[in-house]
């Protein structure tokens, strides 16, 4: 661990940033080229605090989950990303876990979209990262580490993450789900212990899974009309698109109100409530 080179590594990186590139205002009176240590802070999710002591190379060894924040707000390519991890003494982490790489290019559209809940996920429904409006539609998705962080495992094994959707759409979206999950285990190949793993475990605590796994349907879940179950504004009907990467295991999701439906008052709404009414136990996506 070189906490001085870090911290060199991480303003040089700040440095060379423009706020607009990560849709902050630029205003007339900046005193520096790139970014302000309290905005890449604010990105990350960190304070300003911790983050300063870090670029002055003191301070405490900041976890992969923090690292994987940094390198997402300071848009920073695969290399980098790893160069950080390296610097602060911590394995790279997998492919596909929670602290995945996001791509720049897929950070900085989601960044264009500030009206419009987004996030990007991977193909094992793993959530990597989501805006303000996509917490506040369907909650913090990013809270959860270890096989937890995946979506498709909750859903079979803790009933309490069906309630997004309605109960009559339940059998919908597992089906789904198991469709989605087949066509990812397939293209990483039989070799990707992560995927094989998930599988068998989902085989063993779910006799729903294990059935519907049984049945061999594949389908990429590439575009949805989806029922959400806001705890505030109640059932929301969104379209729900996707934007996969280049080898398939991530993709940006973005959420639109259904025309001719109340959804396009209830995202006005939304973005107003934000996340002050959901309670910590929400958050199923």
């Amino acid at each position: 661990m070189d906490l001085h080179e870090l911290g060199a590594f991480l303003k040089s990186r700040r440095d060379r940033i423009r706020p607009s590139d990560v849709g902050l205002p630029g205003g007339p009176r900046r005193r520096v080229p790139g970014l302000r240590r309290d905005e890449v802070a604010h990105l990350a999710g960190a304070s300003v605090e911790y983050y300063t002591e870090l670029e002055q190379g003191s301070g405490a060894q900041p976890s992969e989950q923090m690292l994987a924040a940094f390198a997402r707000a300071l848009r920073l390519d695969l290399d980098e990303r790893n160069h950080l991890y390296h610097l602060a003494g911590r394995p790279v982490p997998p492919a596909g876990s929670a602290a995945s790489h996001v791509h720049p290019g897929m950070l900085d559209l989601m960044s264009r979209m500030p009206h419009t809940p987004a996030m990007v996920v991977t193909d094992l429904h793993v959530a990597l990262v989501q805006n303000s409006l996509a917490r506040a539609l369907i909650g913090n998705e990013s809270a959860y580490t270890g096989r937890r962080a995946s979506l498709v495992y909750r859903w079979f094994t803790e009933p309490a993450e069906r309630r997004i959707y309605p109960e009559a759409d339940h059998d919908y979206h597992a089906h789904a789900f198991t469709a989605d999950l087949r066509a990812a285990v397939a293209r990483r190949g039989s070799q990707d212990e992560e995927a094989r793993h998930m599988v068998d475990a989902l085989i063993e605590a779910s006799a729903e899974f294990a059935e519907l796994w049984a049945a061999h349907d594949v389908a990429v879940r590439r575009n949805d009309r989806k029922r959400i179950v806001h705890p505030t504004l109640g059932t929301i009907e969104v379209n729900c698109l996707s934007l996969f990467s280049e080898d398939g295991r991530q993709r940006l999701l973005w959420f639109t109100p259904a025309v001719g439906t109340p959804a396009v008052e209830q995202f006005e709404l939304l973005s107003v409530i934000g996340t002050q009414d959901l309670t910590p136990e929400y958050g199923r996506g």
